[in-house]
């Protein structure tokens, strides 16, 4: 017996009698789920809950194994290069600057340095055997033959950034799921390593994906790629990765809206050179984490779809047991954050009250905790006059495309998600809004205007008095430590 058969038989015994008694209950129909689900999907979502209510573990421990790379194989292609570490201070300047015109004055925080950044253009290999690794030739040969496959049909190109809570996965979690989204828009994706919490805390995450950005527009000597134009890229990620390409587009429009009148675009210096900030052709988010604070009301209202634990905002360093990266020195209060900046809206998008001039928005959802704060930006984004194109799936848990890919709303979802970034750049998008029901698929039209009630002075009022919640668990657990503070 390989150790990873053991490990896996290791990890499924103590959960059997659950997993049997939901097999059990689903087909009996006494689950509240079973008019929804198929089997497969009830016992995928009773593992993750038994993996993520079974206590937490520790954060470097867990860490380290959603970091865990078997590398790439099967129908991906991918070429790793490294984003050099621009020597101009503007792209730091120009990021801080924001946070601070975005901001209510009271936020903290320390202003990391810029960092290489791993990253990995990705695309669809589709004459490889599923478990078949990549050829032994350079990085640059790699890229050659990813750009040349005849599915590549797109000058697309998906800047994609992967979820995991701001502290969780890398290449290994998502490669797989990048490559899927590159085949679905005929294009490529440039899928990024930004730094993780709590080693790096808020804004070392936002640099990174601006680095990213104005990398792919600029390419310094010697890298893999030609310039990339604004108008061929769209923003991309799911959960956290969500969170961070709406963040960079309020940034980006930001920095639109404090140009000079007589620019065209915000510019900046990188590489030595004065560069100009473009909005890039669209943005997209998958179930994604806008309110870092998590206080909206389908965090309790959706729990039965989902997998995700349950908010508890009394709660501060506890949360996890100590290791050698949380509590972090000095201490704060979240993981990603300084607790005072969980409501500004390069932490949490739903905070963001103007979306207007913005690209077309990709807005996905399932009925899951996280919905309402995706409902809210869908609304808000569509009423200040931006395409919108917004999806929900009726009893999906949080990610199911990437969780559960065999079925057929899995399937659906991807390919309008790479159709969505394919006619971004073709600027062909319009506002549109769908719900899909579970199981038979059914789809019916939504108005995008009107898929919720909630208003973003309702999110902010909720994420205020979440954030006061944890500000006091904080206090009470770290009565011997310093201020909520980086």
């Amino acid at each position: 017996m390989d150790n990873s058969t053991y490990g896996l038989i290791k990890f499924l015994f103590p959960r059997l009698p659950s997993l049997t008694k939901t097999a059990l209950s689903h087909s009996l129909w006494l689950s509240p789920t079973s008019s929804k689900w198929d089997l497969r999907t009830e016992m995928t979502v009773a593992l993750l809950r038994s993996l993520m209510n079974g206590g937490p573990s520790p954060v470097g421990k867990t860490q380290a194994q959603t970091l865990n790379d078997p590398g790439a194989k099967g129908k991906v292609w991918t070429a790793r290069v490294t984003i050099p570490v621009p020597e101009d201070e503007s792209v730091r300047d120009a990021t801080f600057t924001a946070i601070a015109d975005l901001g209510d004055g009271n936020e903290t925080y320390i202003k990391p340095a810029l960092s290489a950044i791993d990253a990995e253009w990705t695309g669809f290999r589709p004459g490889a055997e599923t478990e078949e690794p990549l050829p032994d030739i350079s990085e640059q040969e790699k890229y050659k033959r990813l750009m040349n496959e005849p599915t590549k049909t797109s000058k697309t190109t998906v800047l994609y950034f992967h979820g995991g809570a701001y502290y969780l996965c890398g290449f290994g979690t998502h490669r797989l799921q990048v490559s899927k989204l590159a085949k679905a828009c005929n294009g490529r994706a440039f899928n990024v390593g930004y730094r993780l919490a709590p080693q790096d805390a808020f804004p070392a995450q936002l640099l990174d994906a601006l680095n990213s950005y104005l990398y792919l527009l600029y390419p310094p000597p010697g890298s893999l790629h030609e310039p990339v134009s604004a108008s061929d890229i769209v923003f991309a990620g799911d959960s956290a990765g969500g969170n961070l390409s709406f963040a960079l587009l309020q940034l980006l429009l930001q920095l639109h809206r404090t140009k000079p009148s007589s620019a065209k675009n915000p510019t900046v210096r990188y590489h030595g050179k004065t560069v100009e900030v473009p909005l890039p052709a669209g943005a997209s988010a998958n179930s994604g984490w806008f309110d870092i604070t998590r206080s909206m009301p389908s965090l309790v209202s959706n729990a039965k779809y989902d997998y995700l634990p349950p908010a508890d905002h009394d709660d501060a360093l506890g949360r996890f047991p100590k290791d050698n990266v949380w509590p972090t020195t000095p201490p704060r209060g979240d993981l990603f954050c300084d607790l005072s900046m969980m409501c500004h809206p390069l932490v949490s998008p739903l905070a963001a009250k103007d979306w207007s001039n913005s690209p077309p928005l990709w807005i996905e959802t399932g009925e899951e905790l996280l919905t309402d704060e995706d409902l809210i930006v869908a609304v808000r984004a569509a009423t200040q006059g931006v395409k919108v194109h917004f999806e929900q799936y009726e009893a999906m848990p949080h990610c199911f495309a990437m969780l559960l890919p065999t079925l057929a709303t899995s399937k659906r979802c991807i390919d309008s998600w790479g159709t969505f970034c394919r006619k971004s750049t073709e600027g062909s998008v319009e506002t549109s809004g769908t719900w899909i029901a579970a199981k038979t698929g059914l789809e019916r039209e939504v108005d995008v205007t009107k898929v919720t009630k909630l208003t973003v002075d309702d999110a902010i009022k909720r994420m205020r008095d979440a954030q006061r919640r944890r500000y006091a668990g904080y206090e009470k657990e770290a009565k011997s430590m310093p201020n909520p503070s980086l």
